[in-house]
């Protein structure tokens, strides 16, 4: 008999980030931590540093588990992880970086929405329609 995806205990979900984990020390120099587009680049070189650094983060909630979060930060803390690419600086927070190894942060201008995105997350999966959240690959 097997369990449904969806009724999976916290013990699980804990037990594969530990692994997770594991894998993403073993092929730490192989994934990059985060993939900038150059539309990012280009939108964060319009807002400047002056106006703060922007820190990518995962927490808990949203319709699929996870969710992704952005926040300005006047300064990196003594536990982010900076992204750096082409003069850019982006902020992962460290419990963060698994979740986000090898994903690309976008911006996207359109008329439905307009700002920052992670897409492309090789962790994620079943992620809601509007991008913000995601239930992580459990195999």
């Amino acid at each position: 008999m097997s369990i449904p995806r969806r009724v999976i205990s916290r013990k699980g979900i804990l037990e594969q980030l530990i692994v997770m984990h594991h894998r993403g020390a073993q092929h730490a120099t192989q994934i990059p931590l985060l993939n900038l587009s150059q539309r990012c680049i280009e939108r964060l070189r319009e807002i400047g540093p002056s106006n703060g650094l922007l820190r990518v983060l995962v927490d808990s909630g949203g319709c699929s588990g996870f969710q992704y979060k952005f926040e300005v930060a006047s300064s990196p803390s003594a536990t982010d992880i900076i992204v750096e690419k082409e003069g850019v600086r982006v902020l992962l927070d460290e419990a963060s970086v698994d979740f986000l190894r090898g994903a690309t942060l976008d911006y996207e201008d359109e008329l439905i929405r307009t700002g920052f995105r992670i897409s492309n997350n090789p962790v994620a999966e079943k992620g809601c329609s509007c991008g913000s959240s995601f239930a992580i690959k459990l195999d």
